[in-house]
């Protein structure tokens, strides 16, 4: 099935919930359980929660703070979830897509075309005076089968800023090196461009594809370019490459470890600055 346009608005969701599996992509970096008691609080009808650390990526180690999970677990994972083949699967968050989009490339992943983001999150939901829910949903098991991938992926070994366009989503400094409040080293890897994922935001809603286009052209992105996107640890990388799709380019891949990654091998380089 060909890929549907990868964000959905508000009316539209609200006018067929219940033909939608929902995910509720709520987290914290600074607090692990927030989401999960946010979402207890309210979420939307018929909303799933998804965990970033529990659901979403596998142990920290050589591969980031949060490595893709094993692919077959992530498939039973999804059936668990009560995802069907035909199912029309959207993500949410309260951070502008900056989790959600997480989720939303996992499920291309496993070649799930049926995947959207909503645009504006809950508050875009609240903002248009939708009810929110503390019923939890107990779905029966799905019958999904995982597809060829519609993402790709680019291996630590595979980085080669000479002929990649290597996007960094994180804030502009950290990318320089200015703070680091995550991870033990600052910097970035050498060649990269900053390409922060706020900045495909206005107001907590994705920009207009054509804005989109221009910024990453801007950029340097074009149809021909071999596009690599990381951030932190495989997370709002996600985001970048939702914003690319939007903007009409190519699918980029996604660089799992990201910067977390990158530095668990000492040999490898750093870059700083500009």
């Amino acid at each position: 099935m060909n890929d549907v346009f990868p964000l959905i608005q508000v009316e539209e969701l609200a006018a067929d919930t219940a033909h939608y599996r929902v995910f509720d992509c709520r987290t914290s970096l600074a607090d692990h359980d927030a989401g999960r008691q946010a979402y207890l609080a309210g979420h939307l009808p018929g909303a799933l929660f998804a965990d970033l650390e529990q659901d979403l990526s596998a142990e920290p180690g050589t591969g980031g703070r949060h490595p893709l999970p094993d692919r077959e677990d992530f498939i039973r994972q999804v059936q668990q979830w009560g995802v069907n083949a035909d199912s029309r699967v959207v993500c949410y968050d309260d951070a502008g897509g900056a989790f959600a989009a997480r989720l939303w490339w996992m499920f291309r992943w496993l070649g799930h075309a049926r995947v959207q983001v909503l645009d504006g999150g809950l508050g875009a939901w609240l903002a248009a005076d939708k009810p929110l829910s503390t019923e939890i949903p107990s779905p029966a098991p799905g019958n999904f089968q995982a597809k060829a991938p519609l993402t790709r992926i680019c291996a630590a070994d595979d980085i080669d800023a000479s002929s990649q366009l290597l996007l960094d989503a994180r804030d502009g400094a950290r990318f320089r090196g200015e703070v680091e409040p995550i991870d033990r080293i600052a910097g970035h890897i050498p060649g990269a461009v900053s390409a922060p994922f706020g900045e495909n935001l206005d107001q907590g809603r994705f920009r207009e594809p054509s804005v989109l286009n221009s910024r990453f052209a801007q950029l340097g992105a074009s149809d021909q370019s071999t596009i690599v996107c990381y951030c932190g640890s495989g997370v709002t990388a996600a985001h970048n490459i939702l914003a690319l799709r939007v903007a009409g380019f190519p699918e980029p891949a996604l660089y799992p470890g990201s910067w977390s990654g990158w530095i668990s091998d000492p040999d490898r380089p750093i870059a700083t600055g500009e």
